[in-house]
């Protein structure tokens, strides 16, 4: 099992960061890279929580998302073609006295399968900087929504 953590900074507000994270409608590609619109499926929204598909080249994962708590978002893999159940994202939202937000986010990543346990033991390794630089990008392109409406 493979856990990652890492930290940015955002000019955007935990409440734009949430609508973001929780938007499931097309092109949600835009802000989050490893997501394709093929494999977005909403099977359940409530307040506060859902019930999503997502995934992108060959790899998805059911998830289950709950942002009852705003600054708290956690999603929990509930199936997975690749990913066992203790696998999924947490994001932290603290807001700091100069109006920016501190977004923390823990990966978790658990193989069922041998594609799986590879994978998960290359994220753990090598896939730190990917996946920071994925959050960068996440973090820019929620910044110029934020900026644009």
């Amino acid at each position: 099992m493979s856990t990652i953590h890492f930290k940015e900074t955002t000019n955007s507000t935990p409440e734009q960061f949430v609508a973001a994270l929780t938007n499931f409608g097309p092109g949600r590609f835009e802000l989050f890279s490893n997501t394709d619109d093929e494999y977005l499926k909403v099977h359940d929204q409530h307040p506060g929580e859902a019930d999503v598909t997502e995934g992108s080249h060959g790899i998805w994962e059911r998830l289950h998302y709950d942002w009852s708590n705003p600054d708290h978002v956690v999603i929990t893999t509930t199936d997975s073609n690749v990913w066992d159940g203790h696998s999924g994202h947490t994001y932290t939202l603290t807001r700091r006295p100069d109006g920016t937000t501190d977004v923390d986010v823990v990966v978790v990543r658990e193989g069922k399968n041998i594609q799986g346990r590879v994978l998960g033991a290359a994220i753990g390794t090598l896939g730190k900087p990917a996946l920071r630089r994925a959050l960068r990008q996440t973090v820019k392109a929620i910044e110029a929504r934020s900026n644009d409406a």
